[in-house]
């Protein structure tokens, strides 16, 4: 059963409740109003008739009020005086003409005195009769006879029967065109709600979340739910949207990681293939020779030997480097938390600086002013803060094949920062929102050098599990700036934030 016809089936069922108590108080209120003067004419005509005591007082009376032929529709009054005494009845001309007897009590019953109401049979029709009967006592109190004046209210009754019907017909009426009013109005109450059930519908059918449902009427309870709808069909859609960029980056994460494992994986098989073939070449021609002898390795395929083995060397090398980035970056996804203690920077920083210098590069390597380090303690991973700073210092001389690459330490307020300048490519500034996406490298660099895209990703993992910030400044040409700011100590750091580098190289 839909909410429209429950909630028509309520005020209806109300409405009728309301008529049905409203109808039987004026209905009671017309009978009385009407009973009222007709039992108010039965006890004047009572008090008219005086009957005095004695045996004989059936004599004394003169019952014929009104000798003119009575008609039932008429109001006229019936009288009879019963005489126990005696067990005479004397009747009004009216009651003898139609040769009716009044229904009476007994003497031994003590009858009720007042308004009473009877029912006679006058041509075989039944009629109710409003009597008003009054016990004859002697001065002695003894019960002696018993008057009854009486009328019919055939009028009374058909007009109450009348008004009876109009009520019932009417109500029943109302109610039937308040139910379909009711229905109606239901309706156009209710009609927000259709549309916010068809919206809704059109949503599951068709997956499209930037449907909205249209806002139109009072902003009352429904206008406050179509506008609250609105705001969750929103914010669906954005969670959507964002979970569907996260699972297109994902599949993007596990093409570029099938593809960079896969090109080490195909060198080392090739080159094992070509160790096999010669090896296999070498034996047989070693199990052909007549001498028995095992003839030694020629040059040529000894130093195809020994360049197969070292593609071998650093194609595991470079599979090893990124299975432990994509290890670094899975341990993010779960939520893991590193273990930090306060750190002395200082001395982190020249064991990073002494490290430095044993990695390859063609530019050169300058270690800047690091006095803002001194007495410098953070709150930090030892083994993640050591590599956060070689993955800029080894991105710096990827990218710099000549002029310098410097790192410094300057100090603002409460933060530390780490400097990795370079006089390298440099980047477009509208590249710079991606650099620490996953697998992302700038176009200007796919294939000039070697790398997995991860660094930075891991970089910024790290950054953001430490609380800090980076800032990058770069310009097409000149080189990079990036630096690293850390919370000193236990200050209260704000959440790591990415700040979008200037379209021009600060001087370096």
């Amino acid at each position: 059963m839909s909410i429209r016809l429950r909630l028509t089936l309520w005020y209806s069922g109300l409405l009728a409740v309301t008529l049905l108590v409203f109808g039987v108080t004026i209905y009671l209120f017309i009978n009385w109003n009407t009973y009222t003067d007709l039992k108010e004419q039965l006890k004047v005509q009572d008090r008219n008739i005086v009957v005095t005591g004695g045996t004989n007082f059936l004599d004394q009376l003169d019952l014929d009020l009104d000798s003119r032929q009575s008609r039932i529709e008429e109001k006229d009054m019936y009288i009879q005086i019963v005489n126990y005494r005696e067990g005479a009845i004397k009747q009004s001309y009216n009651l003898r003409e139609l040769d009716l007897v009044l229904p009476y009590a007994e003497a031994s019953t003590n009858p009720e005195k007042g308004i009473i109401k009877l029912q006679v049979e006058i041509n075989k029709k039944k009629y109710n009769m409003l009597v008003h009967q009054r016990p004859l006592y002697l001065n002695n109190g003894t019960l002696v006879g018993l008057l009854q004046v009486g009328a019919i209210p055939y009028n009374e009754e058909k007009f109450l029967h009348g008004v009876q019907t109009i009520l019932t017909f009417s109500s029943i009426i109302v109610v039937l065109i308040a139910f379909t009013v009711g229905l109606f109005i239901a309706r156009q109450a209710l009609r927000p709600i259709e549309r916010v059930i068809r919206s809704t519908e059109q949503i599951e059918n068709g997956a499209d979340l930037s449907v909205r449902i249209p806002a139109m009427g009072p902003k009352d309870e429904i206008g406050r739910l179509v506008s609250t709808l609105n705001v969750m069909l929103a914010r669906l859609e954005m969670a959507y949207n964002e979970l569907d960029e996260a699972y297109k980056a994902q599949r993007r994460f596990v093409s570029d990681a099938s593809h960079e494992l896969r090109t080490p994986l195909t060198t080392i098989r090739g080159n094992i293939e070509l160790l096999e073939r010669m090896w296999t070449k070498v034996r047989e021609t070693n199990e052909n020779s007549s001498t028995g002898e095992w003839l030694p390795l020629d040059l040529d395929r000894w130093e195809m030997s020994k360049e197969s083995m070292s593609d071998i060397s650093a194609e595991a090398t470079r599979m090893s480097t990124l299975v432990n980035d994509l290890l670094a970056l899975a341990r993010a996804d779960a939520g893991y938390t590193m273990e930090k203690t306060p750190l002395d920077l200082l001395p982190l920083t020249e064991e990073v600086v002494r490290r430095a210098h044993l990695l390859p590069r063609t530019a050169a390597w300058n270690v800047g002013d690091l006095s803002a380090l001194e007495e410098v303690r953070v709150n930090a991973n030892h083994n993640y803060l050591q590599q956060l700073l070689f993955i800029f210092i080894e991105n710096a001389f990827k990218y710099t094949q000549e002029g310098s690459i410097e790192l410094s330490a300057i100090r603002k307020g409460n933060q530390i920062g780490f400097v990795v300048e370079d006089t390298g490519i440099g980047m477009n500034p509208e590249e710079i929102p991606h650099i620490f996406d996953r697998f992302y490298r700038a176009d200007e660099s796919r294939g000039v050098t070697v790398g997995t895209g991860l660094g930075l990703s891991i970089a910024k993992w790290i950054i953001d599990e430490h609380q800090g910030s980076v800032e990058v400044t770069t310009r097409e040409g000149h080189g990079t700036k990036f630096t690293i700011w850390l919370p000193i100590t236990f200050s209260d750091a704000s959440h790591s934030s990415i700040i979008v580098a200037t379209d021009e190289m600060k001087e370096l």
